[in-house]
């Protein structure tokens, strides 16, 4: 991964995205108006697991899935740990992902959009956790797969070339494969 955290070669962020299963959304809403609850549907709606992380809403579901107090508390194995946070609470948090690294089994630390933290991001890539700030996984999947394409998104690439589509339909578009080298993990 990139260390200047200013942007990130689409091979780095389609490798997170092709190679994580499971999130861990910490600071997700049951707000359906929140980015952290359409984040979360359209991660869900193409085979991710995630697991929401909101200290007011533990015990409760939310997207048919339980809503964890902690980190801690989420079942292991948990790949990227994506903040829903502001910036300042990003480094508390990476510090506990950090701590739960080898018990959850956490490849990367993800900042979602508007939340930059470079001690966090210092701290995590330490101990050998990749980082991505100021950055949405659900912009990313869409922006990479082509669909954010057809809603007029500029994709900055012209091309004729009919996307990739998965078994699913065309709503359901696949990430192109990366040639690099899998995450350490």
């Amino acid at each position: 991964m990139n260390n200047s955290h200013q942007s990130y070669p689409d091979d780095d962020i389609a490798d997170v995205l092709n190679e994580a299963r499971v999130f861990a959304f910490v600071g997700a809403s049951t707000n359906v108006s929140r980015p952290s609850y359409f984040a979360m549907k359209y991660l869900l709606a193409k085979g991710y697991e995630v697991h929401p992380v909101n200290p007011g809403q533990a015990g409760k579901m939310l997207l048919g899935r339980t809503v964890y107090a902690t980190l801690a508390d989420v079942p292991a194995p948990v790949d990227v740990v994506d903040i829903f946070r502001n910036s300042q609470a990003a480094l508390a948090i990476t510090r506990e992902a950090i701590s739960l690294k080898d018990k959850l089994g956490i490849k990367v630390v993800w900042m979602q959009l508007g939340v930059r933290n470079d001690e966090a991001a210092a701290e995590a890539e330490a101990v050998g956790l990749s980082v991505v700030m100021n950055r949405c996984p659900k912009i990313e999947y869409g922006r990479l797969s082509g669909e954010i394409g057809w809603m007029g998104v500029n994709m900055r690439t012209v091309s004729s070339r009919m996307p990739k589509v998965s078994a699913y339909g065309v709503q359901s578009r696949v990430l192109p494969q990366s040639r690099k080298k899998p995450l350490e993990g």
